[in-house]
């Protein structure tokens, strides 16, 4: 029995390399080396995504244990552009790049978590209502190298982190991070500086 159960897991995983391969040439993605996928991501949109080397991806709901979505979703507008470091890890989180989100080496992005380039749309009632000039603002996000970003976090449209820092769980961050902090909280508020006690 067991036997089987490992030709099973095998077989589900080449038909997930295939699936998430195509995917990449259908949508042009640009990697240095074809990240590692536990599950089958969702891309949307045709922006340009760019992937390092050594990056790994969870897009599964069995791929994690703290749980969040189903998969990996990452939308790309007609202009948005994502590029990824090397060594970066992202886990069932949904990344919106409309406009530029920029994503270091290192980085670590919890089970979960958001990152919004948009507002998705615009912020008078009055124009929302009439779709084809509900244009939405749109604010370039930068997470620098070695950043975590803890499960459930929301990271909104023209947010920097700086190298180094730390997002709790579960904050919503909404302005500028300096280089190693730690911050947290909804609106995400500075905690202490990394290497205090």
């Amino acid at each position: 029995m067991k036997f089987l159960i490992n030709i099973y897991i095998k077989i589900i995983g080449l038909k997930n390399l295939i699936l998430n391969k195509l995917l990449f040439l259908r949508k042009n993605i640009i990697y240095n080396q074809f990240p590692s996928i536990n599950g089958i991501l969702l891309i949307t949109g045709n922006g340009e995504l760019t992937i390092g080397e050594n990056v790994k991806f969870n897009s599964s709901r069995r791929s994690n244990p703290i749980g969040g979505d189903s998969k990996l979703i990452i939308d790309l507008g007609k202009n948005g552009r994502l590029n990824i470091g090397d060594n970066t890890g992202i886990s069932n989180a949904a990344i919106i790049a409309h406009d530029n989100i920029q994503i270091g080496s290192n980085v670590k992005i919890g089970g979960s978590v958001k990152i919004y380039d948009t507002d998705f749309h615009s912020l008078d009632p009055e124009i929302r209502k009439i779709s084809s000039k509900d244009i939405p603002m749109t604010k370039m996000i930068t997470i620098e190298d070695n950043v975590f970003i803890g499960a459930h976090s929301i990271i909104l449209k023209g947010t920097f982190i700086g190298e180094n820092s730390i997002v709790g769980a579960g904050s919503v961050v909404t302005k500028r991070i300096p280089p190693n902090q730690i911050w947290g909280g909804n609106p995400a508020k500075f905690i202490k500086e990394i290497g205090t006690n």
